[in-house]
């Protein structure tokens, strides 16, 4: 990896200088506000990756750069709408507690658990349960090691049963991660 020419990284420090205040505010009024530092750190890094295409005029890198920060607020939205979406299907399935031993609908409530655990866990948990990955697969869809991703979920688990009830956790099963 070379290192960045000293000309591009102040021309780079110019651009980001002028324009971070505008692209912050363009996030802030599309987005929800708390997440506009986010994208436009997120529009930055993409925008440092491709620094080499950025048009040479003031007013046309802006522009460039809200085009930026506009797919960046659109991957976020879609990143929402998918979690989103899985607790839908969490909320929408059925109760267990039809055979013996399983835990009934009344004692676990894993939807509002589910809402309690942070994106990083859900994420975790997605992987094992619902896609069925096993751990080495999982930790090449999130980009770690597979003893990272083992960690990853075993305090994920810990994480939803430490949101479930004392009487749902004794009954609840262990969802295991396949090796």
């Amino acid at each position: 990896m070379s290192t960045p020419q000293p000309d591009r990284e102040a021309r780079f420090r110019a651009l980001y200088a002028d324009a971070y205040p505008d692209v912050l505010a363009f996030a802030q009024r599309r987005g929800h506000p708390s997440h506009a530092e986010d994208v436009v750190a997120e529009a930055f890094l993409v925008v440092w990756r491709r620094f080499d295409e950025a048009p040479k005029r003031s007013g046309d890198a802006r522009a460039w750069i809200f085009g930026i920060a506009r797919h960046c607020l659109l991957n976020a939205r879609r990143g929402q709408g998918r979690q989103d979406a899985l607790a839908v299907r969490i909320a929408s399935a059925p109760p267990a507690g039809d055979e013996p031993g399983e835990p009934s609908g009344e004692l676990i409530d894993l939807a509002a658990a589910w809402k309690k655990l942070g994106p990083k866990d859900q994420e975790a948990l997605a992987l094992a349960v619902f896609e069925d990955l096993t751990s080495a697969q999982a930790a090449r869809v999130l980009g770690v090691s597979a003893a990272s991703y083992r960690i990853r979920l075993m305090r994920a688990r810990r994480a939803l049963r430490a949101h479930l009830t004392p009487t749902s956790f004794a009954a609840a099963p262990m969802m295991e991660a396949q090796p």
